[in-house]
């Protein structure tokens, strides 16, 4: 474990943890609501430090980030616990268990940030995610990985839910290359109701990351009766077109019952439902509408946004660049690639 690097202390031992926008308020030898930060004695220690539940050497895309590094793989790390309970989560074992089940603090490997790094740069892995749960809860672990990655030109990035503080976010944007936020509904009676947390921060946080130049793609799981209205899905294009920019893909995926925490009742998204979402997208003007989960389907390509042509061809993790160096082969538009 080790001490937070963000979090007030209060009267009688009590603390305020600034982590993530939960701000939990924790009193002694309790824990706050991602399950792996506790009061001890007056101080906030993240029990996950160091502690690896999952790991693996991924293409960049299943991230997904289509524009950053693309065809690359990406040395893929996470540790117990998340700052929230989406109903939706299909991580559920590594992520929520831990709140009811400290066991979970002590599944997986203790592996060091040196070490993390070490293995990034012997499998030629370009970057690091931090993912598979919310790296804001394992800032810590994340923040000293990040450092050392710097120093040896390994690009950092975050697969996140958006909901953390602006402290925490200050704390990495010096050391951040690339983000993708999920902005699961444009409602924030569905983040109440299904995630336990509120829209407005996530929102704040990817126009923050924006404007500080990291690298910024957007996921929204459509589930079908609960984000899978026109109306929400204009909302989040229109946002994504009016505060972060037209050229900001946005990742449109379907989601699964049976492998979600708690809406296995609920119908898997539909091809159609996808398409129309993916349709949404380019009505609102959004240069880059990726769809998710349909191996092969035509949308997980990168097409020229001046004159239509193919210049990244998607089969599932089969990437095959016809690109000149980022411009479109056929026009020499540029396909806002990050290439290095």
């Amino acid at each position: 474990m080790k001490e937070s690097y963000s979090y007030e202390q209060l009267e009688d031992k009590r603390v305020r943890c600034l982590t993530c926008a939960q701000r939990c308020f924790i009193l002694p030898k309790r824990y706050g609501l991602c399950g792996v930060r506790q009061n001890i004695d007056g101080k906030v220690y993240a029990l996950n430090y160091g502690k690896m539940i999952a790991s693996a050497i991924d293409p960049i895309e299943k991230k997904p980030l289509f524009h950053f590094l693309p065809g690359t793989d990406s040395f893929s790390f996470g540790s117990a616990g998340c700052n929230l309970r989406c109903s939706n989560c299909q991580n559920w074992q590594i992520s929520q268990t831990v709140k009811t089940d400290k066991v979970m603090l002590e599944a997986g490997n203790e592996i060091s940030p040196e070490e993390i790094v070490l293995g990034a740069m012997k499998n030629n892995c370009p970057s690091i995610s931090y993912t598979y749960t919310e790296p804001t809860i394992f800032l810590e672990y994340a923040l000293d990985t990040m450092k050392l990655a710097k120093k040896k030109g390994v690009k950092n990035v975050w697969v996140s839910n958006g909901f953390m503080t602006p402290e925490t976010l200050e704390l990495i944007l010096p050391y951040l290359d690339a983000a993708n936020i999920d902005i699961k509904s444009s409602s924030e009676e569905f983040y109440q109701q299904f995630c336990g947390g509120r829209l407005e921060p996530i929102l704040e946080n990817c126009i923050a990351l924006k404007k500080a130049g990291v690298w910024l793609e957007v996921t929204t799981l459509v589930i079908p009766g609960l984000s899978s209205e026109e109306d929400t899905l204009f909302r989040i294009a229109d946002f994504i077109k009016e505060k972060l920019g037209n050229r900001t893909p946005w990742h449109i995926s379907a989601f699964s019952g049976e492998l979600s925490w708690k809406m296995r009742e609920i119908s898997d998204t539909t091809a159609a439902q996808i398409h129309s979402a993916y349709r949404i997208g380019k009505e609102a003007g959004l240069r880059y509408v990726y769809v998710g989960n349909l191996p092969g389907d035509p949308g997980e390509n990168t097409y020229c946004s001046h004159c239509g042509e193919l210049n990244i061809e998607r089969k599932g993790y089969e990437v095959h660049r016809y690109d000149k160096k980022g411009e479109c082969r056929n026009c020499g538009r540029k396909l806002d690639l990050i290439l290095k």
